[in-house]
């Protein structure tokens, strides 16, 4: 069940709300809150800890909408905001979206937009609590279990937990930034590293938007993994997305007007899913291993810069959706024969 918290200092609009949406209130669908402002919304998400989404007027007593969303970017990071006000001019809108709003619906309110509206951040919320879910498994996580962590997560059972291997269907998606080694020659390392993680930021923002989650950094690529449903078709739209924003972003003067692009390769099929590593050392990778996962970044390797290149059997699963161009048949590290390879143009 959805449970959306609805901050208004208009007393009719709970009673519309409820009859607009006591279908899904009745099936228990959603769940709806009420705050007559800021404050008060505030307090009741204390009250309400699972709240998924809010739906917050501008113009409240005490507190208005836009004060609310900043105290919301501090303390409720997750709950992801939609503004439902009649101040629709574009300057609220900029204030509202700079302050964490993830949509904007103007009054009077048209109830079915308001439902497809729900519906989608809905689904970001979800998708992101998925992420966060997946993120409880990665890298970072796994280098450092110990006994104390281990009974603090949940004892024996996350522990088994921790060395289940699985075979599963996902796609692979490997980032490279082009010629990054090169800021290294003239650079410092502090501008390095400070770039690189910057970039990463970006490219995580896309991936993780998708759906997908990281399974490591590797110098100055990135390895990540779709899972569920359409899984190869969310990994194209994340890597469609890295590759736009990485080449709106601009050069940097402190690395020698270094201008980022990336070459991206995609694969997809059945892996391994588990940990890698060492128990001893306590160093294990919760990670996938596999000749798809070998092959999405041989892919990587024979693109060029702003390529992103899929082989021919993910290009038949993914056509209908995606203009592609055949690139021709490319020679990959230990595979036997060529191989058919297009790059997704958008």
């Amino acid at each position: 069940m959805a449970k959306i918290l609805v901050a208004d200092d208009e007393v009719d609009l709970e009673m519309l709300i409820r009859q607009k949406f006591r279908q899904k209130i009745r099936e228990q669908q959603y769940e709806f809150v009420f705050a007559i402002n800021g404050n008060d919304a505030l307090e009741k998400i204390k009250q309400h800890p699972d709240i998924d989404i809010l739906l917050s007027d501008i113009n409240m007593p005490e507190m208005d909408g836009l004060t609310l969303l900043s105290h919301l970017a501090e303390s409720s990071p997750l709950i992801k905001s939609v503004i439902v006000s009649a101040y629709g001019d574009m300057d609220n809108i900029r204030t509202a979206m700079n302050r964490g709003a993830f949509d904007f619906i103007t009054k009077p309110i048209n109830f079915e937009d308001l439902s497809t509206t729900m519906e989608k951040t809905l689904t970001h919320v979800l998708q992101i609590k998925e992420t966060l879910k997946a993120i409880k498994e990665n890298n970072i996580l796994r280098m450092y279990v110990d006994e104390n962590v281990l009974k603090f997560m949940g004892g024996r059972e996350f522990e088994s937990s921790l060395m289940v291997s699985e075979t599963i269907e996902a796609s692979i998606v490997f980032i490279d930034i082009c010629c990054f080694t090169s800021i290294s020659e003239t650079a410092s390392p502090d501008t390095v590293v400070k770039l690189l993680n910057s970039y990463f930021d970006v490219m995580v923002k896309e991936i993780i938007a998708q759906g997908g989650y990281i399974d490591k950094f590797i110098g100055d690529a990135v390895m990540a993994v779709f899972r569920g449903d359409y899984h190869l078709d969310r990994a194209i739209d994340a890597a469609l997305a890295v590759r736009s924003k990485v080449a709106q972003l601009p050069a940097n003067n402190d690395a020698g007007s270094f201008s980022p692009k990336v070459s991206i390769g995609i694969n997809s099929g059945e892996m391994i899913s588990g940990n890698i590593g060492s128990e001893n050392l306590k160093r294990l990778d919760y990670t996938v291993i596999g000749d798809t996962v070998n092959v999405a970044q041989r892919l990587q390797a024979v693109a060029k810069e702003s390529q992103i290149i899929i082989n021919e059997t993910a290009y038949q699963k993914v056509k209908e959706s995606f203009r592609c161009e055949k690139v021709g048949e490319v020679n990959l590290k230990n595979k036997a024969g060529a191989m058919n390879v297009y790059q997704v143009m958008d």
